[in-house]
C-alpha cells in the first residue's frame, strides 16, 4: 500500500525541504520504495538540496501536460525517487497546481511511501499538496510565529479530514525561551513525533548537496530523523543494516 504523505507548515524556512531529502534516503535505507515530490511550484529546493536542479523534465512540464510524471522522475543515487520542480521563473506560465492531486494518484501501487514537500503559506499552491496526500505532518520550530502558522495548517487538514501523523520540531536549541515538547502539544493538540536539535553539519550537508543522514550519518539531526523514518516504516533504528553498517558509518564519519 503506498502511503502519501504532506510536509506542511505554513510558515517558510522551518526546515520541511531538508526533512524530506533526508526522510527520502533513510526510509530507503530500511528497504523502502520512494519518492520524494518537490511540490513546492513557485520557490522549489529539493532538486538543489539533492543534486537535481537541472532536470530537463520537471513537475512543472508534468502540471502544463507537457509531459507523462514517469518522464520526470529521477532516481538518486541512495536509492530512492526524485521529481524536482523547476527553478526557472518562467516555468510558473501555465502551470496548473490544481493538477497536484490527480498526478500524484499516478503513483499509487507503485511506491511504499510518496513524500511531498509542500509550499509555505495557506494558497493554493499549499492547499493542492495538502489535497493530493492522504497524511499529514505538520512541521514547525520551536517558537510562537512558527506555532502559530502551524495552527492554521493543522485546522485546514483536519477539516479536510486528512490524517495528522502528528508534530516535528524542527531546529530545537534547547534555549529557556523556546516551547517545550508539552507546551507544544497543548498548544496544537496533536503529538509531537519527533524533535531535530540543530546541527552545524546541515548546512554542509545542503552545500555538498547530500542528505545528511549519508553525509554525517552519526550527526544528532541525522540520528533523530533516521528515527522518524524507522516510525514511519514500523522498524527499529537497529535494525538498519546491523554492526557492518554501523562500523562503515563509524569509518565514512572518521573520513570525513
Amino acid at each position: 500500500m503506498t502511503r502519501i504523505i504532506v510536509f506542511s507548515s505554513g510558515k517558510g524556512g522551518v526546515g520541511k525541504t531538508t526533512l524530506v531529502s533526508n526522510l527520502a534516503a533513510a526510509l530507503a535505507d530500511f528497504g523502502e520504495e520512494v519518492v520524494a515530490i518537490d511540490a513546492n511550484v513557485t520557490t522549489p529546493n529539493l532538486g538543489l538540496h539533492l543534486g537535481i536542479h537541472l532536470a530537463p523534465n520537471t513537475l512543472h512540464d508534468v502540471l502544463k501536460g507537457n509531459v507523462k510524471l514517469r518522464n520526470a522522475i529521477y532516481p538518486h543515487p541512495l536509492g530512492f525517487k526524485v521529481v524536482p520542480a523547476s527553478l526557472n521563473v518562467n516555468d510558473l506560465k501555465s502551470v496548473d497546481v490544481g493538477r497536484l492531486p490527480e498526478v500524484t494518484l499516478n503513483l499509487l501501487g507503485k511506491a511504499d511511501f510518496v513524500i511531498l514537500d509542500c509550499a509555505a503559506g495557506l494558497g493554493k499552491e499549499a492547499s493542492s499538496a495538502l489535497m493530493a496526500a492522504d497524511e499529514v505532518i505538520i512541521v514547525t520550530n520551536p517558537d510562537l510565529p512558527s506555532l502559530t502558522d502551524a495552527l492554521k495548517t493543522l485546522k485546514i487538514a483536519q477539516e479536510a479530514k486528512k490524517k495528522v501523523l502528528g508534530i516535528v520540531v524542527n531546529r530545537v536549541k534547547g534555549r529557556k525561551h523556546e516551547l517545550s515538547k508539552e507546551e507544544i502539544e497543548e498548544f496544537l493538540g496533536v503529538p509531537v513525533i519527533a524533535e531535530i536539535p540543530e546541527d552545524k553539519h546541515v548546512s554542509e550537508a545542503i552545500a555538498a548537496k547530500q542528505p545528511l543522514v549519508h553525509y554525517k550519518p552519526d550527526s544528532p539531526a541525522a540520528r533523530e530523523i533516521r528515527k522518524l523514518a524507522a516510525w514511519l516504516a514500523g522498524r527499529k533504528v537497529e535494525e538498519e543494516g546491523g554492526v557492518l553498517r554501523k562500523l562503515l558509518r563509524k569509518v565514512t564519519s572518521w573520513l570525513s
